[in-house]
């Protein structure tokens, strides 16, 4: 198993640093609208206890920010630290204030970056009509790595608002690159270095546990204003004080009604927050990819195994690793009458996809084995044996008690090793931890479709409950979010 062991290694480096343990059955449930490049926002996946009043950040007491002595200019722009010490690009007297709540590894906030901030910046801040203020809120669930460019901003702003608005602008111009290395700490300083940060300093900011209390204050003020995703805005007129907020990756046309509205001392147009983009879903979510695979039976065209009548008007996509008690306890004792009660009369698709956790470690050659029984027409059957004999195989010598299951099951023995030893079963599963980035963290997780659109439902739950929720989405009383 010399492939395997090696391969393991780099997958490691893939899977997510911070994957959350699994929710036991009973506790707190959360659904939320998955994530996809098309969407016009990303949800936060944990909930807070709303604050009455907005937390004050520690710019101020960690690099001095503040007040006059924190003005400078950057790009030919005024720049600098309001008193409260965020970082803005603008006059300060301008008309209308507007903040961006906004998360550096949020694909959305980095399309807002690219294609609406400049134009934003050349047609308004320039011109003195609006000040423009950046608000850390990371979405640690969907980017766990995200408070780390963070906390580089700011410690880069520590050193003058030419540095952090530099540092702004590079963690999203670079935002692809850093979002998948494995040591993002060591990208961002690198940046900083190259910006002209001086590097002791940076480095002592870094360490600050100051910092990262001010990063986690900044997503508390977001959800505070009742912000659940990024990117978020706030609109405040500078005269009155009256606010207006905008939930999600509107295009520029919006943005500029809301501002001309502002500056002509009128409310903006609420109504256009009825017409942000719809979602669009990724490939293994999406009508097509979910289409049965005529090559290959038993796996959608996204290549992902599954069950059920493929026009289903109700998918579940279910990313599940075999090592995790709370997968191994909605296998055993909840899917068997989600199966008999929707999956087997064709009212849902159910669909599986991998997430080996990396706190597991012999997860990843087990999903390998399920890829290998798929082989032979047998994945539903070694997902099922996988499940209920965990403890038999989870130990360090995994692979020969997964031979010793392939035999249980009949398989072709040769066959079996040989697949178990190759590397193509263990790309397939690579590709499902691919998908996974930026939208599920733990496992199980479960997307839930209809009509293109869907709800992320984290962790295992009582089959009736589950029964209730699935008989609420069929009869269209589900919805999105819950």
């Amino acid at each position: 198993m010399k492939n395997y062991r090696v391969l393991t290694l780099l997958i490691i480096l893939i899977l997510v640093s911070a994957c959350s343990a699994p929710q036991a059955t009973g506790g707190p449930q959360q659904t939320e609208a998955p994530t996809s490049e098309g969407n016009v926002q990303e949800e936060v996946l944990a909930t807070t206890e709303e604050a009455e009043s907005e937390p004050q950040a520690e710019a101020a007491v960690i690099s001095g920010q503040g007040g006059s002595a924190s003005q400078g200019v950057y790009q030919d722009i005024a720049a600098g630290f309001t008193d409260q010490g965020f970082p803005y690009r603008g006059d300060p007297s301008a008309p209308v204030v507007l903040e961006e709540f906004s998360d550096y590894l949020c694909p959305f906030c980095g399309r807002h970056y690219n294609e609406t901030l400049p134009t934003l910046i050349e047609n308004y801040v320039v011109g003195g009509q609006v000040q423009y203020v950046f608000r850390d809120m990371p979405l640690v669930s969907l980017h766990p790595t995200a408070p780390v460019g963070h906390r580089a901003a700011i410690c880069a702003g520590q050193q003058g608002a030419d540095f952090y608005w530099a540092m702004h602008d590079d963690l999203f111009r670079t935002q692809s690159q850093w979002s998948s290395v494995p040591e993002p700490e060591t990208f961002v300083t690198a940046l900083a270095e190259a910006a002209g940060v001086e590097m002791a300093a940076f480095e002592l900011c870094m360490a600050d546990p100051r910092v990262e209390n001010q990063v986690n204050e900044g997503v508390a003020a977001g959800q505070a204003l009742g912000f659940t995703g990024t990117p978020s805005f706030r609109f405040t007129n500078n005269a009155s004080g009256e606010s207006y907020t905008l939930i999600g990756a509107y295009p520029l046309e919006t943005f500029n009604q809301w501002i001309d509205a502002m500056v002509a001392g009128e409310a903006p147009p609420q109504e256009q927050q009825a017409e942000a983009e719809p979602p669009q879903l990724p490939f293994w979510a999406d009508a097509e990819g979910l289409a049965p695979d005529p090559d290959r039976p038993g796996y959608t065209l996204a290549g992902d195994q599954y069950k059920g009548d493929p026009g289903a008007a109700v998918v579940v996509i279910e990313f599940s690793d075999f090592q995790c008690p709370a997968c191994q306890q909605h296998t055993l004792e909840v899917q068997p009458t989600l199966d008999a009660e929707f999956v087997e009369n064709g009212q849902i698709l159910w669909v599986f996809k991998h997430l080996p956790l990396q706190m597991h470690p012999q997860a990843l050659v087990a999903s390998t084995a399920a890829e290998c029984a798929a082989e032979q027409g047998q994945f539903w059957e070694m997902h099922d044996l996988l499940f209920e004999t965990v403890e038999q195989w989870a130990v360090e010598e995994a692979e020969t008690e997964l031979l010793g299951l392939a035999g249980e099951l009949g398989l072709d023995m040769a066959t079996f090793a040989a697949c178990l030893d190759s590397r193509a079963p263990v790309e397939r599963v690579v590709a499902d931890i691919y998908d996974s980035l930026g939208a599920v963290s733990s496992t199980p997780t479960f997307v839930v479709l209809k009509d293109g659109q869907g709800s992320l439902l984290r962790g295992s739950r009582p089959a009736a409950d589950f029964v209730t929720l699935l008989q609420g989405v069929l009869e269209g009383s589900a919805g999105g979010t819950q």
